[in-house]
């Protein structure tokens, strides 16, 4: 684990998403709460939270922290079919948080996965990437392209 110590506290946000690919079945199911585990997006928003709070106990020497704030929106994607993933997280410690928007988004992912592996099988998962990451000792960051990264692949 690395030293964090003589790191200052100050306030760092981090975003993060991904993207789960489906059938237009399976989006159908989704958009009109069809599903038979229940409502999809609010679940995995939910799962999302969880996760992030959880970071330290998933990834090795990922160090513990209090976090302030964590959003995670779900939405509906109907042109890949599927839903998009981001997440913010925000934290005011001595290290950053991207590990935390990262998970969270991972993680909500996952949860549509599970949730809606019955009617497709063959969704995807994809995307997942850093958008941003502010605080810190080494500054500001953002992606150079923000645009969905489906739209990248699809450009």
């Amino acid at each position: 684990m690395v030293d964090v110590g003589n790191k200052p506290v100050t306030h760092r946000v981090a975003v993060a998403e991904g993207r789960v690919v489906m059938s237009a079945a399976a989006f159908a199911a989704v958009r009109d709460a069809a599903v038979e585990k229940g409502d999809v997006i609010a679940v995995a928003e939910l799962a999302g939270v969880m996760g992030a709070k959880r970071t330290s106990d998933l990834i090795p020497l990922c160090h513990p922290l209090a976090m302030d704030q964590v959003d995670v929106a779900v939405e509906l994607a109907p042109e890949w079919p599927g839903l998009r993933v981001v997440a913010r997280a925000s934290a005011t410690a001595r290290t950053g948080v991207e590990m935390e928007a990262l998970t969270a988004v991972s993680v909500a992912c996952l949860t549509v996965y599970d949730m809606v592996k019955a009617v497709d099988r063959q969704m995807r998962i994809e995307g997942i990437r850093l958008l941003e990451k502010s605080g810190g000792s080494s500054g500001d960051w953002r992606a150079a392209d923000r645009r969905n990264s489906h739209q990248e692949e699809s450009a």
